[in-house]
């Protein structure tokens, strides 16, 4: 591949796969915190130990949905970079 201008199809590649990063992590990130507030809701938990369950899916979801955006877009750019 040509290291100089790109074309807008790679343009619009790079557009689709970021927007299907976002998307895909914001959504796990939700399962995750989801996933903890049903925790909560199935066992019971109130005060502080409620509190200490949804801030751990808090955490939790970011740290997912993180990881899911970076592994994404870094198979895009190994992709790209082999001319796929």
């Amino acid at each position: 591949m040509e290291m100089g201008r790109e074309s807008r199809w790679e343009k619009d590649a790079m557009t689709v796969e970021i927007v299907f990063a976002l998307v895909t992590a914001a959504v796990l990130a939700a399962a995750v915190f989801g996933v903890a507030l049903a925790l909560t809701l199935v066992l019971g938990l109130s005060g502080s130990a409620s509190k200490g369950v949804l801030m751990g899916g808090v955490l939790a979801g970011v740290a997912v949905g993180i990881w899911r955006l970076v592994l994404v877009l870094y198979r895009f750019d190994v992709e790209r970079r082999k001319g796929h």
